[in-house]
């Protein structure tokens, strides 16, 4: 079976959730799969280095970014920092406000964890409108990064993520595409 094959049969369709008419791909039933992690974070890894090359740390966005974005951070021997939503980092930070279809949001990174001209990877779980993953490539970039790229678990192409963060890498990597 293939990757996406796994992926298509791990992920799970929930409907009407988070509100009706939303058909919500969840993907924590992928956690249950050790080895089904191990060969996401492997696809993702090479795609992406056979685009990009050198990476030299892992942005992992809050909070599902986290469950692989650490695991390709430790295959690569590279640090990761987080990207969180506001009020969550105990330490001095710089943020991010961007609009959501309904209101805004905004992220926080804390300062100096990216080192100038950083090559960094952001990762998320989900592309879907690119929103968070601009407001994580603004805070990298305001913090003196450049953004080497995107990965993810998977990408929603109705939505036109991809399009909405293009403008800060067109190396972006997704698993699997809906």
């Amino acid at each position: 079976m293939t990757l996406k094959q796994k992926l298509d049969t791990a992920i799970r369709n929930v409907p009407d959730f988070p509100k009706s008419g939303i058909q919500f791909k969840d993907i924590t039933p992928i956690f249950l799969d050790a080895k089904l992690c191990d060969e996401i974070a492997e696809n993702i890894i090479n795609t992406f280095l056979h685009n990009h090359g050198k990476v030299d740390a892992i942005c992992a966005i809050e909070s599902r970014g986290f469950f692989l974005g650490i695991l390709i951070a430790q295959k690569l021997n590279i640090p990761l920092f987080p990207v969180r939503k506001k009020g969550k980092l105990p330490s001095e930070t710089k943020s991010y406000t961007y609009d959501l279809e309904y209101g805004t949001a905004t992220l926080e990174i804390h300062t100096g964890v990216v080192k100038p001209h950083w090559n960094v990877m952001i990762h998320d779980d989900m592309l879907a409108t690119g929103g968070t993953a601009m407001a994580a490539a603004e805070l990298v970039k305001g913090e003196g990064g450049t953004v080497a790229g995107f990965s993810f678990i998977a990408e929603l192409d109705f939505l036109n993520g991809r399009k909405r963060i293009s403008p800060y890498s067109a190396n972006i990597v997704s698993a699997i595409n809906y």
